[in-house]
């Protein structure tokens, strides 16, 4: 699996990892009351890296397919399994939850922390994951709806299907849209400008993955629930720009979806 851990996991139990993570927070506590709230978030970091022996802080987590390579970071991490990600924002988010728990699936890991020092008084969360690779790597794949305009676009559903059985699904969908932006040559070649307009006036520019083929690519994480509202919404954005297609690809941990939804059903 090319994602290339420094030092080898330890797996912790939950009342471990709870016990690293009390005398985290006490530090993170001290070091509120000590500083205030209103630094940024890399001097808290390298505050707690200096005050907690062993911690290593922006902890690098390479992760490879051919000749793909990005980098991942975690704020803190202290002993291989505990893994602890700071911010300084008005409140915690589902957002900031989706990136610990992608560097505890990248990780191999149950259990971390979030702990946030913008707020008057700390705000700290648990977040947990029972998933494993071969939970995230056992998806099914449907792409009876997907059209291959060209080599190009086999060939990335190919790929991008190889890299997942590597990867697992479940990760930062970022993580996917990078890797497909290399795919079709890196950044200057994959994004570019498609004109929109309505009643017959250019109103912009919207920025689009293109394929080469004069559609775009997105990839989301919907639920079921949520793909109908999806096409319906790509159909009205094909009709006020040039683009022949969208090449949609949802990715969930059970399911992979390649499906093209043409300009034709669009008019």
């Amino acid at each position: 699996m090319p994602i290339t851990l420094r030092t080898e996991v330890a797996p912790l139990s939950q009342d471990e990892f709870a016990g690293i993570a009390y005398a985290f927070m006490e530090c993170v506590f001290a070091i509120h009351q000590d500083l205030g709230r209103f630094f940024e978030e890399d001097i808290y970091r390298d505050e707690l890296g200096s005050r907690i022996p062993g911690a290593e802080v922006e902890f690098p987590i390479e992760i490879t397919f051919g000749e793909f390579r990005t980098r991942y970071f975690i704020d803190v991490l202290v002993v291989p399994g505990a893994v602890f990600e700071l911010k300084t924002v008005d409140r915690l988010n589902d957002r900031h939850r989706g990136q610990l728990l992608n560097y505890l699936l990248l990780r191999g890991v149950s259990h971390g922390k979030l702990a946030n020092l913008r707020p008057e008084r700390v705000q700290h969360e648990f977040v947990n994951t029972n998933l494993t690779r071969a939970d995230r790597t056992g998806f099914s794949v449907s792409a009876t709806g997907w059209s291959d305009f060209d080599g190009s676009h086999r060939e990335l559903r190919a790929w991008l299907e190889a890299a997942l059985r590597d990867w697992g699904a479940g990760l930062d969908l970022a993580l996917y849209e990078q890797a497909v932006i290399h795919f079709f040559g890196g950044k200057e070649k994959a994004i570019g400008l498609v004109e929109v307009v309505s009643r017959g006036r250019r109103i912009g520019f919207q920025e689009v993955l293109s394929t080469g083929a004069n559609a775009a690519v997105q990839i989301t994480a919907l639920p079921s629930s949520g793909r109908l509202g999806f096409e319906d919404h790509t159909r009205r954005f094909l009709r006020h720009t040039s683009l022949t297609a969208v090449q949609w690809i949802n990715i969930t941990r059970t399911e992979v979806t390649f499906k093209t939804i043409h300009r034709k059903e669009a008019l």
